[in-house]
Formats: C-alpha cells, sequence, structure tokens
C-alpha cells in the first residue's frame, strides 16, 4: 500500500503541473502572437490609449491618472507584503515542525519526511516568486508615476509611461499566476488526489477567464477626433489673431 501511495504522486503531481505548464505556455503563445485573443491583451489595449489620452488632456487633471496609478501600487504593495508572510510562516514551520499533520494515515499519498519538505520548498518557492513579481509592478507603476508628473511629458515620455504601465502590469500577471501555482500545490498537502483535480478544475477556470471574444477598443478614432479638434481651435485662434491685426 506504500508503494501505491508513493506511485500515486509520482504520477498525479507531475501531471497536473504539466497541465499548468502546458495552459500557461498556450496562453504566452496566444498573448504574444493572438493578444487581442487573450483578456491580458484586450487589457494592455486599453491601457496604452489610456496613456495617451491622459497625455493629451489637461494638465490640472493628471490628478485622477496618478490616483488609478497609486491604486495599483497599492494592491501591488498588498499582496507582495502578504506572499512575503507567507513566504515568513512556511520557513518557520519548516525550521520548528518536528511531527507534522500532513504525516498523518489520514492523507492518501506519499507522507514520508522528504515528501513533505519538497512541498514545502515547493510552495515557498512560488510565494518567494510571487512576491518578486508584485515587487517589480510596483517599481514599475512607482516609475510611470514620476513619469506621469513630470512637466511637457506628452511629447517624448509617451512610450516610456506606456511601457512602464504595460511591465507593471505583466508582472503583476505573472504574480498572480504564482499565486496560483501555489493554491495547486497548497492542495498536494491534502494528497496528489486533490492536487491533480485542483490542476484541472483551475486549468478550466483560468481558460475561461483569460479568453476574450470582445472586439478591441476602437480608441484610435476617439484620438484622430481629438487631435481634428484641437487641430481646429489652434486653426480658430490663429484666424482670431490675424483678424484683429487686420
Amino acid at each position: 500500500m506504500g508503494f501505491e501511495k508513493e506511485a500515486l504522486d509520482l504520477v498525479l503531481v507531475p501531471s497536473g503541473l504539466l497541465i499548468m505548464f502546458v495552459y500557461h505556455l498556450f496562453l504566452l503563445y496566444r498573448y504574444l502572437h493572438q493578444p487581442h485573443t487573450t483578456v491580458m491583451g484586450f487589457e494592455n489595449h486599453d491601457k496604452r490609449a489610456w496613456v495617451k489620452g491622459i497625455l493629451q488632456s489637461d494638465r490640472k487633471d493628471i490628478g485622477t491618472s496618478l490616483g488609478v496609478i497609486s491604486a495599483n501600487i497599492s494592491a501591488a504593495t498588498f499582496l507582495s507584503s502578504i506572499s512575503l508572510t507567507l513566504s515568513s510562516l512556511i520557513g518557520a514551520w519548516i525550521g520548528n515542525s518536528s511531527s507534522d499533520f500532513f504525516q498523518s494515515n489520514l492523507i492518501f499519498g506519499d507522507t514520508r519526511a522528504t515528501t513533505i519538505s519538497i512541498k514545502y520548498i515547493s510552495l515557498l518557492v512560488c510565494f518567494l516568486l510571487a512576491f518578486t513579481c508584485f515587487v517589480q509592478s510596483t517599481r514599475n507603476f512607482v516609475h510611470a508615476n514620476y513619469l506621469i508628473s513630470t512637466p511637457d511629458s506628452s511629447g517624448s515620455l509617451s512610450t516610456s509611461i506606456e511601457r512602464a504601465v504595460i511591465r507593471g502590469s505583466n508582472f503583476w500577471s505573472v504574480g498572480l499566476r504564482a499565486l496560483y501555482f501555489a493554491i495547486d500545490l497548497l492542495l498536494w498537502f491534502f494528497g496528489p488526489l486533490p492536487m491533480f483535480v485542483g490542476s484541472v478544475s483551475m486549468v478550466l477556470m483560468l481558460h475561461f477567464l483569460d479568453s476574450n471574444s470582445e472586439p478591441l477598443n476602437q480608441h484610435q478614432q476617439f484620438v484622430r477626433k481629438l487631435e481634428k479638434m484641437v487641430e481646429d481651435t489652434e486653426l480658430e485662434v490663429a484666424l482670431t489673431i490675424s483678424g484683429h491685426h487686420h
């Protein structure tokens, strides 16, 4: 029976992780080559338009834009703190626990001390990766905050602001994926079967959440209309000044 339990871990756990990895490789391919079919690509399209819009708006309205960035910074900081706290708790648990609940006969799977240690270390790696990604997300959003608040940034800094916002969003997404993997590994503590079922269920749920069938918002029409309004206003001002001179 002990051999059967060990064999169950050797088959179901790698299979569950493989399902998760293959799905995310497929998602990455779609994001790079068909971004409009993914929610991340759809949102990044809107964020690029948002950057262009705030840079063409009045400088007195810049506070609203900074508030949006600050909200993202707060969320990323909160999740990075949670990830670091959980990493510290797992590290303390590894160092101090002599008898473990997860070595109980209630767990149908490999309950040897070595396997339990592998579970802890794998979970710790996921939380540390999530912490790193959320910190990098915060760094990019803070950088975008500086660039947006820089006077006369609507020209040369537009690309830099867009890059910082998109990078911050991408690091945020990777951090969330690390937490999803951590949830999957957490189920492994209750046995390989819950972990495998959790992997399949999570992939089905993520496929539903990550897929986008809506057409991209046509922000370019708004931008061109705004540019035309600015040009018409400048022309009217020039004609008015010319009429006063005559």
